[in-house]
């Protein structure tokens, strides 16, 4: 038996469930914009491979929870003809404000892990430690006190889900309506979202312990790294997606804009807004959070740093 999953048929209930399962590993792997810079961030931020796959397994919780509830919403909305539901959650509207919900609770996310709240506000001694007199200064290093949580992770999986590509249009248009009754409706969304939280899982675990590689600082520099990237990576990564929402609800077009490559496998045979958005928040912004907070831990937690220090106390 052959599966062309770019263009995927199916001949039978458990071959559907299966072709949701497979689908949704390849949604895991594959560069997605709802799934990649989050788990990214809270991975990241937990420093750990233990804790990175358990950030990998609790959004990608949250994210089954919903495409299952989806997939069940639309075998009720194709089999009641309540099509005008289908439109909404299909356009560009739809599109662009999960794009800035998302966005606002990355931002939100990030925020606590640096200032230890969730609100924004106006941070008087940061900026006064950067425009007034010295003894008023901050170093870097007086933030990133907060661990990221796992609610958020949650949280952020149930919203993510709200998202509408390549996928969900085969789960949602295809395979739910195509259920024999509502009792099964919900399990090509539970499928697929299962075969996304495979990948998220490993990949979690990959993106914490890539982080302990630094062996240059002590356990305190590998903790600040951690949390510098994940709250860089969230704060403006989700001003990158909230800005795109804001984008595409006043230019509608951007969402036909696409790269196609010869590649056909979904998310990596037409490089959309999506794809780019990955790029500019996983890779961009990862990449000089990452720089970045390696030289500032190399100068305040370097190992050296310690031993010598260790040393003199000795001395005394």
């Amino acid at each position: 038996m052959s599966i062309n999953l770019f263009n995927p048929t199916f001949d039978g209930l458990y071959i559907t469930f299966l072709l949701s399962y497979i689908l949704g590993i390849v949604h895991g792997i594959t560069p997605d914009e709802h799934t990649w810079p989050i788990t990214f961030s809270y991975a990241i931020g937990s420093g750990s491979s233990r804790k990175g796959a358990e950030a990998g397994a609790v959004f990608s919780l949250g994210f089954t929870i919903q495409r299952a509830l989806m997939s069940e919403l639309m075998f009720f909305v194709f089999a009641y003809g309540l099509y005008s539901i289908k439109d909404f959650i299909s356009s560009p509207v739809f599109f662009g404000i999960v794009y800035i919900i998302v966005g606002a609770v990355m931002y939100i996310a990030g925020h606590y892990v640096k200032y230890g709240s969730y609100y924004p506000h106006l941070e008087l001694n940061e900026f006064v430690s950067k425009r007034m007199h010295p003894r008023f200064r901050h170093e870097e290093t007086d933030f990133y006190k907060k661990e990221v949580k796992m609610k958020m992770a949650f949280i952020h999986g149930l919203i993510a889900g709200f998202g509408f590509g390549a996928f969900a249009l085969i789960i949602y248009f295809v395979f739910a309506p195509a259920m024999p009754n509502a009792y099964v409706a919900f399990l090509p969304g539970l499928l697929f979202g299962l075969g996304t939280m495979t990948m998220q899982f490993s990949f979690g675990a990959l993106f914490g312990t890539w982080i302990r590689k630094v062996k240059c600082v002590t356990e305190k520099g590998i903790q600040f790294i951690a949390k510098y990237i994940a709250s860089n990576v969230l704060m403006y990564g989700g001003l990158t997606f909230f800005v795109a929402g804001g984008l595409i609800l006043a230019f509608p077009q951007i969402l036909s804009f696409a790269v196609i490559t010869p590649i056909e496998v979904h998310n990596l045979h037409s490089l959309g807004v999506g794809f780019f958005i990955v790029i500019l928040v996983v890779v961009v912004i990862g990449a000089l959070s990452y720089r970045n907070s390696v030289r500032i831990a190399v100068k305040r937690f370097s190992k050296k740093r310690t031993l010598s220090g260790n040393m003199a106390g000795r001395l005394k």
